[in-house]
């Protein structure tokens, strides 16, 4: 949802004038289709299928891509504001593309950690840490 709402406020602005936004442009939207894939992915259980794909590291390398794009996105995006513009609506709405990339970059972050967690094993619960062998 956040990152369909940083490419809808941009794609609504005049952003075609301004070369640095065609940067986030695809940045925000080639990411939201990626996790919108994977979402569906993982709604239909079609991971089971394909199990011999490593799903936890796939997704902590497509996470800690993403935030580093993001990053980069959200700094193209906010350096990009110009509080001067001309017309007053294209401004409210890249400010507010900008805060929504950076929660964005955020919760790609997020997601990153509990990814690594996933792929290192670290995330078990309580139920599965308290077997234990007994002969």
């Amino acid at each position: 949802v956040l990152g369909l709402l940083v490419w809808a406020l941009i794609a609504d602005t005049t952003y075609h004038l301004h070369a640095a936004y065609g940067w986030v442009m695809f940045v925000s939207i080639f990411f939201w289709i990626v996790t919108v894939l994977f979402f569906v992915t993982y709604l239909l259980q079609l991971q089971l299928k394909f199990y011999m794909i490593p799903w936890p590291l796939v997704l902590m390398i497509f996470n800690a891509a993403a935030t580093v794009l993001y990053i980069t996105a959200f700094v193209t995006c906010a350096a990009a504001v110009q509080p001067t513009s001309w017309r007053q609506w294209d401004y409210n709405r890249r400010a507010a593309a900008s805060f929504f990339a950076c929660l964005t970059m955020i919760t790609y972050g997020v997601s990153t950690f509990f990814s690594f967690r996933a792929w290192k094993g670290l995330g078990s619960n309580a139920a599965t840490s308290q077997v234990t062998d007994h002969a």
